[in-house]
C-alpha cells in the first residue's frame, strides 16, 4: 500500500469518560475503535488529542453554584455549555479506552488544560485564538490532508475538522468512525457547519 506522508489520521477523544460507563459518555463511543484501529494501518501519520482537565476547570457545572449539568453561563471567551466532571488529569476517565490502538501515534495532543479556557478544537482552545501548537507540528512534517474521526461528531471532531479548513488543510470526517451526543440538535448543526467550511464528509 502506497501512504502518502501528506496524509494524517486525526484520532479525537477515544477516552474512557467518552465511552459507555463513562462520566460524559457517547451512545456507541466504543464501538467504533476496531474501525479507526483499523484505519491507522493506512496512514503513516497519525495524531492522538486527549482531552485533560484539571479538576477545578470552569467548563465543569459541579464548579459553579447551582448550575446544572448541560446548562450554559458566559464566560470571556463566549457561551460555555457546562459539563459534568470528566476526563480530569491523571484518572481513568481520562485514559484512553484500552481497545485504542496508541503505538502507531506520531504525538498525543493534550487539550483542556488551562482551567480557565474550554478546548474543543485539536488546534485552539475556545477563545479561537490561543493554539495548541498542532498547526505548526503537522505543517514542519508536511502534511496537507487530515483526516478525523472519535469523539464526539458534533463538538471535539467538529471544531476540530472547522479549523483545520480554515487553517488551509484538505479535510475529512469519516462519519462511520465517530459518534456524536446530540445535544439539543447540535449533530445537525455540525453536519451543517462541516459541510459550509467545506470538509468532506464520508458516511
Amino acid at each position: 500500500m502506497d501512504i502518502s506522508t501528506h496524509d494524517a489520521l486525526v484520532v479525537i477523544d477515544v477516552q474512557n469518560d467518552f465511552c459507555p460507563g463513562g462520566a460524559l459518555a457517547v451512545s456507541s463511543g466504543d464501538a467504533i475503535i476496531e474501525k479507526i484501529n483499523l484505519m491507522q494501518q493506512s496512514f503513516s501519520r497519525i495524531v492522538l488529542t486527549q482531552d485533560w482537565h484539571p479538576a477545578d476547570h470552569r467548563s465543569f457545572a459541579s464548579n459553579h453554584p447551582d448550575a446544572a449539568p448541560y446548562s450554559s453561563i458566559k464566560m470571556p471567551y463566549g457561551d460555555q455549555i457546562l459539563w459534568p466532571d470528566h476526563c480530569v488529569q491523571g484518572t481513568p476517565g481520562a485514559a484512553f479506552h484500552k481497545e485504542l490502538e496508541t503505538n502507531r501515534a506520531d504525538i498525543i495532543l493534550r487539550k483542556g488544560n488551562n482551567r480557565d479556557i474550554d478546548s474543543y478544537s485539536a488546534f485552539f482552545e475556545n477563545d479561537h485564538h490561543t493554539s495548541t501548537g498542532l498547526e505548526g507540528y503537522l505543517r514542519e512534517r508536511g502534511v496537507s490532508s487530515l483526516t478525523f474521526v472519535g469523539l464526539a461528531t458534533d463538538f471535539c471532531v467538529r471544531y476540530s475538522a472547522v479549523d483545520a479548513a480554515k487553517l488551509g488543510f484538505d479535510v475529512s470526517v469519516d462519519l462511520s468512525a465517530c459518534r456524536a451526543i446530540d445535544l439539543d440538535g447540535s449533530l445537525d448543526q455540525a453536519m451543517n457547519d462541516m459541510r459550509g467550511h467545506g470538509v468532506q464528509l464520508q458516511a
